[in-house]
């Protein structure tokens, strides 16, 4: 009988290979810019021309002489790793040495690269000097063409009739148009994780978009999302304690300022790479709980620098995904930096400007108000207060002073951030007598408030006894009320919300100058100060640079009155 199985021609193989790399003009700009930032450019510009499948990257990197050239296509042939154990420290962002190899299968591939004016390279007739050269490839990577080109120091690759051998891989691919998007979001992910480069993307012999180099990241968002300013974001950088390799570098959108309807600005990144993280994702996800509105998602880059050997990249064929050996670390540590990165304290209160918003908070102020200063409470000048209360508006808002300027708290959904993150903390139910009693209560009722702690027991036709009730509203004269809205449905979190607010004082009631400071006090003491549980934003500030330009105090004097 003869055999079924057979060995596949090396062509097959190798088209197998090449489709696992390239599937897209997107995975060929990807392959090549990652090769460009390997070899340290600070400047790339990819060119397009998608009806003629050709992709072009330029880049001013250190540039091969002809002996890297004309390996430079060989299947697995790369200069990231060397043996096994270079898997375990690898620090590039290419190192199979597949993608190169792969486009001479797919399509025709040009070369054109020069090294850098520190390097010599040797010149036929023995002479020493630079010189750039061009390498045509044909099908396997096999040299087709080669000669010295004109070309300043770096690398040009050239990609055209992608897919040309393979013309059925073209009609499975989505639009030009989709192509394009991908492409640019593509860029946009390899941007972020290297802010120092400079962009320039043309489309058809047309500029389509550039992106200027930024120090951070956080600093390079705002090109590249552009209804977020710099004010919405707050960026931390932290050299990670018992290590000499590892470090975090995350933004956030401020939740009071900056959130979204999908989760399409929560991005991780792993030395250099965007990658699927679902675990550090939900960690982001949960670290924003109760800070954003209802079906909002918040903006968060993460950026983590891991020593290699703390990685496996090499366990899935994506990149894209990887395994790191401490993971419940790495949480850990994500969520401490996002709970320091949304608090109010002296290193971030001068960034707590809601510029756009000052205009309309001055013409408000132009209005006649009513201020409630409290004088015969005067504040303690002993005390020393990063916000210091010094008045009420409308029983509604807290009026505090801060050496940047002046704030409005709203005393309610402050109070009941205050109250939410007590809860969370210290839950507790009480017994009560005598017992509440409640009228017609459905089973489902009955059950939502067993679930949550509740002492409940039937007291009679229709009639229901609540022998035990969370603390905080046990002293209340709603508290029946509470406990009747708490068996309307929700989880234990849902049931704290309900509690906090109800607890929370009102609008409209007066507050003597301590008790607005000691709401201010316990406030800014909240790991989410900047919204309530609901997602509602706690407090507007206006900078005394913005009340200066009002008052128009940089005028001179003698030219101010027409002198």
């Amino acid at each position: 009988m003869v055999s079924t199985i057979q060995v596949l021609p090396k062509e097959v193989v190798h088209l197998i290979t090449a489709g696992e790399v390239i599937d897209s003009l997107a995975a060929v700009v990807r392959e090549l810019v990652e090769n460009s930032l390997d070899a340290g450019a600070t400047r790339i510009v990819v060119s397009l021309w998608p009806e003629q499948w050709r992709v072009r990257v330029a880049d001013n990197g250190c540039g091969m002489n002809l002996e890297d050239l004309q390996q430079a296509a060989s299947a697995h042939s790369t200069s990231k790793i060397r043996s096994c154990a270079d898997l375990w420290k690898i620090t590039s962002l290419g190192f199979r040495g597949e993608a190169l190899h792969s486009l001479t299968t797919l399509a025709e591939l040009e070369i054109l690269s020069r090294p850098s004016a520190r390097i010599s390279v040797p010149l036929t007739g023995g002479t020493e000097g630079e010189v750039g050269w061009r390498v045509v490839y044909g099908h396997g990577g096999q040299i087709l063409e080669q000669q010295v080109a004109a070309i300043a120091p770096g690398t040009v690759v050239t990609v055209s009739n992608l897919f040309g051998s393979c013309i059925a891989r073209r009609q499975g691919l989505p639009t030009v148009a989709q192509q394009m998007k991908a492409v640019q979001a593509t860029i946009y992910q390899i941007a972020l994780c290297h802010p120092q480069v400079a962009w320039q993307v043309w489309q058809n012999d047309r500029e389509w978009f550039t992106i200027s180099p930024a120090p951070t990241m956080g600093k390079l968002i705002p090109q590249l999302l552009q209804q977020v300013r710099p004010g919405d974001l707050q960026e931390l950088q932290l050299e990670l304690p018992n290590s000499q390799q590892n470090s975090l570098n995350i933004v956030v959108g401020l939740p009071d300022r900056c959130h979204r309807h999908r989760p399409d600005w929560l991005r991780v990144a792993v030395n250099g790479r965007m990658v699927k993280a679902p675990e550090l994702e939900q960690t982001i996800l949960g670290a924003f709980h109760r800070t954003l509105p209802r079906d909002r998602y918040p903006v968060c880059c993460l950026h983590l620098l891991i020593c290699p050997d703390q990685i496996n990249w090499n366990r899935n064929p994506a990149k894209t995904e990887i395994y790191l050996n401490d993971l419940s670390y790495w949480q850990q540590q994500v969520s401490q930096a996002i709970e320091q990165t949304l608090r109010i304290n002296s290193d971030t209160i001068q960034e707590a400007v809601h510029t756009s918003r000052v205009g309309k908070l001055i013409k408000v102020a132009e209005e006649t108000g009513a201020y409630n200063t409290n004088p015969s409470t005067p504040p303690n000048p002993a005390t020393s207060h990063t916000l210091k209360a010094v008045g009420q508006v409308n029983n509604t808002y807290i009026v505090a002073e801060h050496p940047g300027g002046l704030w409005l708290v709203e005393q309610h959904i402050a109070h009941e951030r205050i109250l939410y993150e007590q809860l969370c903390d210290r839950w507790q139910i009480v017994p009560v007598e005598p017992p509440i009693i409640l009228y017609q209560l459905s089973s489902v009722q009955v059950s939502q408030l067993q679930r949550i702690g509740l002492d409940i027991e039937p007291f009679g036709e229709q009639l229901w006894a609540i022998r035990s009730v969370p603390a905080m509203l046990q002293q209340r004269d709603d508290c029946a009320d509470a406990i009747l809205e708490l068996s309307r449905g929700g989880d234990l979190q849902t049931a704290q919300v309900a509690v906090a607010c109800r607890s929370a004082i009102r609008n409209g009631t007066p507050l003597s100058l301590p008790e607005m400071q000691q709401i201010l006090d316990d406030w800014q003491r909240t790991r989410n100060p900047r919204t309530c549980p609901h997602g509602r934003p706690i407090f507007l500030s206006l900078e005394e640079s913005s009340l200066a330009r009002f008052f128009r105090r940089h005028w001179v004097i003698g030219k101010s009155h027409g002198i």
